[in-house]
Parts: C-alpha cells; sequence; structure tokens
C-alpha cells in the first residue's frame, strides 16, 4: 500500500522545507528520492538550490544534466522517470504522476498561497481517496514551522 501525504505549505516556502525533508528521507532513513516537480526550470533553480541552502552541510543529488542518475540518491526531474530506483517521491510546483503505485511513499508538497495548487491538490485528494490502496494524510504547517497532521482516509 502507498503511503500518500499532503503537506500544505503556509509560511514557509518550498525552498525551506524541501532540503529537511530529503535530509531525512535519504540521511535518517538511508532511502532514495524523486523530487518531481513542472517544469525543467524548476530542476534546475532546485538542482542549484539543494547545492546552496545550508553551508554546513550536503545533499547528494543530480539531474539529467548531471548524470549518473545510479548513484544519486535524490534525482531531480520534470518528467515520469525514475532512474536511481527511489521508493520516496515528492511532488512539487505543478509535478504529477500517474506512477504513483511504485513507490511506497508519495509527498505532495503544495503552496497555500496559490489558488491554482490548493485546488489542484484538492483535486488529487479526492482522486487519491477514491482508490481503496492508498492511504492519505493531510500536514499544514503551523506558525512555529513544524507539522500539525489535519486529516486522514
Amino acid at each position: 500500500m502507498t503511503e500518500i501525504r499532503f503537506y500544505h505549505l503556509t509560511n514557509r516556502s518550498l525552498e525551506d522545507v524541501l532540503p529537511v525533508m530529503l535530509e531525512r528521507t535519504v540521511v535518517r532513513d538511508g532511502k532514495r528520492a524523486i523530487v518531481l516537480v513542472g517544469s525543467p526550470e524548476r530542476v534546475e533553480h532546485l538542482n542549484a538550490h539543494l547545492w546552496t541552502y545550508n553551508d554546513r552541510g550536503f545533499l547528494p543529488h543530480g539531474s539529467k544534466d548531471d548524470g549518473a542518475a545510479e548513484l544519486q540518491p535524490i534525482w531531480l526531474t520534470d518528467g515520469n522517470d525514475n532512474p536511481n530506483g527511489a521508493k520516496v517521491l515528492f511532488l512539487a510546483d505543478g509535478g504529477v504522476t500517474d506512477a504513483v503505485d511504485d513507490y511506497d511513499l508519495v509527498c505532495t508538497l503544495f503552496d497555500g498561497r496559490d489558488s491554482d495548487a490548493v485546488a489542484q491538490a484538492r483535486e488529487r485528494w479526492r482522486a487519491y481517496q477514491a482508490q481503496p490502496d492508498y492511504e492519505l494524510t493531510y500536514w499544514q504547517q503551523t506558525d512555529n514551522g513544524g507539522w500539525e497532521k489535519k486529516a486522514d482516509s
């Protein structure tokens, strides 16, 4: 059964939140991840951001411009590929897939200040909820930067 988590960003940006989530996935849990976004420009932006977001650490990652996908614990893409064999998928900035069954965990991150992103997240929630094979949870950012579980299925 695929676990699908929705993360509603209300006061911090994707660039603030994603590196922390990726660190937990790769460093703490020892898993590989895919970050699927909606455009090549967002891939390029996040690729550069993950090199510079923290001057005290290193988060290994790559994209098709870097190559060697099989060696990358984190793969950034705007396509429906999984060349590093990841079991964790992060969807953000318009990234969509019909291959959620290929992952153990799918995290959908969406900006609560973007009405289109909120509408798309609601639509995805309803579509996934109609499927019996998914375990859904909805998390919303708190004022202190943490997360509060607001709903599950």
